[in-house]
């Protein structure tokens, strides 16, 4: 910790003119309407990412500008994909390679810092990211790359408690923000690629033990912990095997590698669930649950309440990760509790957010090639089997399958990066990009710790002057009601005020406002390194902030083929900047 950090500290106290309390299960629900504060991923348990301040607005942003950006430091500038939060003053942000920073959000000023110490042998399959930390009483908690959860003192940056989740040696780790929902706190796992076992778990928020977990790979047990007894909490869902063929559900993949919503209305976490492995379609048919899907899971209990499988007998690697946001509209007079989710395969889904049930679904990428379209009455995709990548067993040598070109890429009409919903427009603000992929199976077998692909493949842009598009979607009727190119793909978060603005970032590092209703650019920015963070906004003596993480990376220039000539000219970063209007 740095020697001036408890003085700093209390500067930043007394500049906000309150004494530092803790984050309660009550500020954690009412994230979104109060405006002081950020203190849950999503700017709300919801996931909205909406903001009810106005002062910055269409007509006033043009005035916007910096006025203090905290650099990460140090060589591990790449991948910087955190939301920060705030709290009384002071911003707790995530950084690359497992790190945590304490900053003055008046000055700028770093108060502490937090470095875990991770062995020589992780292995992330997509950069060392990390998406941001949990804020619970007096303590901040985050997931690191060798799979654990690590609750450190707000005030110091010392270790409170640290727990292993899983091992990292069998490819295991956490790159996603956790949540807390009823002084829980709630984290999935990373490492579908190395066919490790999909699970999400519930440890107490302020001494860390275990009180429930529950796999996402039917067959595997799930269990509770009472009176400090474990307790069969029933398996995934299934029974072992029913949707898998032989023993492949014991590495089955189905990582939660993103992290989860919570919704208050209904009472239920709401988490994206990965690929099955392997990507080799023809080793494993069957739906394979639960990969592919989004569950809705008991927060008391552990129990999946319902599932919606995105991609069923997924052979792409479209990983039904993505966040599946509440909101609610009307329709023949009545109030849908509804969620909505942009998935990789495409397609967007509205479902019933009380059971799980298919309201409609409709492509929001311009071009889908392995789906025909989507079943009216369940949303199951109709397949066209012929882009199905073919079965290595049917080539002479049985080394390769027939290859097909697969729209979108792996990467996902949208991958991570979380979308915006506004409460003014009735709009979703979609991060998306056009690609397309050449992709082929290859046998392979499970080895502990080693990628589990058995599949090739080379992703391509699909036009010269844009990948990227954000797009305005319309949740009730499917059109896409403006969009915005980008000539590097996006891989950055979106955000919505009430100012009628959406705020997001670029690869080419602008910081970009658009007009909510019309699309229209009204502020730009270039921050140095690429955007692949997500914005927020919050209120501090009378006045409206807002900040984001700049720092090139993530899996893109890792995994983009042919896509990654377009960025390979981009440099890396790691600076938090904070803007707001003049006084």
């Amino acid at each position: 910790m740095k020697k001036f950090a408890l003085s700093a500290l209390v500067a930043a106290m007394a500049v906000t003119g309150t004494a530092q309390a803790g984050v309660t299960d009550k500020d954690i629900i009412n994230d979104q309407m109060t405006t002081g504060d950020v203190v849950s991923n999503g700017m709300g348990l919801r996931g909205q990412r909406y903001s009810p301040m106005d002062k910055i607005n269409t007509e006033t942003v043009k005035d916007m500008r910096p006025v203090w950006a905290f650099s990460f430091g140090g060589e591990k500038q790449r991948g910087q994909e955190s939301q920060p939060m705030v709290k009384d003053g002071v911003m707790y942000v995530t950084a690359s390679y497992s790190r945590v920073f304490a900053v003055d959000t008046t000055t700028g000023e770093e108060l502490w810092e937090y470095n875990a110490r991770l062995p020589d042998g992780i292995m992330p399959c997509c950069d060392v990211i990390n998406r941001g930390v949990a804020l619970y009483d007096d303590l901040v908690i985050f997931g690191t790359l060798d799979a654990k959860l690590v609750a450190l003192d707000a005030k110091t940056g010392k270790v409170k408690w640290k727990k292993k989740v899983e091992d990292y040696k069998a490819g295991y780790s956490i790159t996603a923000a956790p949540i807390v929902v009823k002084g829980k706190v709630i984290t999935g796992v990373s490492g579908g690629e190395f066919g490790i076992i999909g699970k999400v778990e519930a440890y107490d928020a302020k001494t860390g033990k275990l009180a429930w977990t529950r796999p996402t790979v039917e067959g595997h047990m799930g269990f509770i912990w009472k009176d400090g007894k474990k307790m069969e909490n029933g398996i995934s869902g299934g029974q072992a095997g029913k949707t898998w063929p032989g023993d492949l559900w014991k590495s089955g993949g189905a990582a939660t590698w993103l992290g989860g919503t919570y919704d208050p209305d209904v009472d239920l976490l709401f988490f994206g669930t990965g690929n099955p492995a392997p990507w080799n379609s023809h080793l494993r048919p069957g739906d394979n649950l639960f990969s592919s899907s989004r569950v809705a899971i008991d927060p008391d209990t552990g129990k999946i309440v319902w599932h919606f499988q995105t991609t069923p007998h997924d052979g792409w690697d479209y990983d039904g990760v993505n966040e599946l946001v509440s909101f609610d509209y009307k329709a023949n007079g009545k109030t849908v509790k509804a969620a909505a989710t942009a998935d990789r395969n495409g397609f967007m889904y509205v479902l019933n957010r009380e059971n799980g049930d298919f309201i409609r679904g409709f492509p929001f990428v311009d071009k889908i090639t392995w789906a025909k379209g989507l079943d009216p009455k369940t949303g199951r995709p109709i397949y066209d089997d012929s882009n199905r990548p073919g079965n290595p067993a049917d080539s002479k040598d049985g080394k390769k399958g027939k290859s097909v070109l697969a729209v979108p890429s792996f990467l996902g009409g949208k991958n991570w990066m979380p979308v915006s919903y506004s409460q003014d427009t009735g709009l979703f603000y979609v991060p998306s990009n056009e690609w397309a992929m050449d992709i082929w199976n290859e046998p392979t077998a499970y080895k502990k710790g080693a990628a589990y692909l058995g599949a090739g493949f080379t992703i391509k842009p699909m036009n010269d002057e844009y990948i990227g598009v954000l797009r305005a979607m319309d949740p009730k009727t499917g059109k896409e009601v403006w969009r915005k190119t980008n000539y590097a793909p996006l891989w950055g978060g979106a955000l919505t005020t009430k100012g009628n603005l959406v705020f997001y970032g670029t690869p080419e590092g602008y910081l970009l406002g658009l007009n909510a209703k019309t699309g229209e650019e009204v502020y730009k920015f270039n921050t140095g390194s690429g955007i692949v963070g997500s914005p927020i906004t919050w209120e501090q003596d009378g006045e409206q902030y807002l900040s984001v993480v700049s720092g090139w990376g993530g899996a893109v220039p890792l995994w983009g083929g042919e896509v990654a000539k377009r960025v390979k000219h981009l440099n890396q970063g790691g600076t938090v900047w904070t803007f707001k209007l003049p006084k």
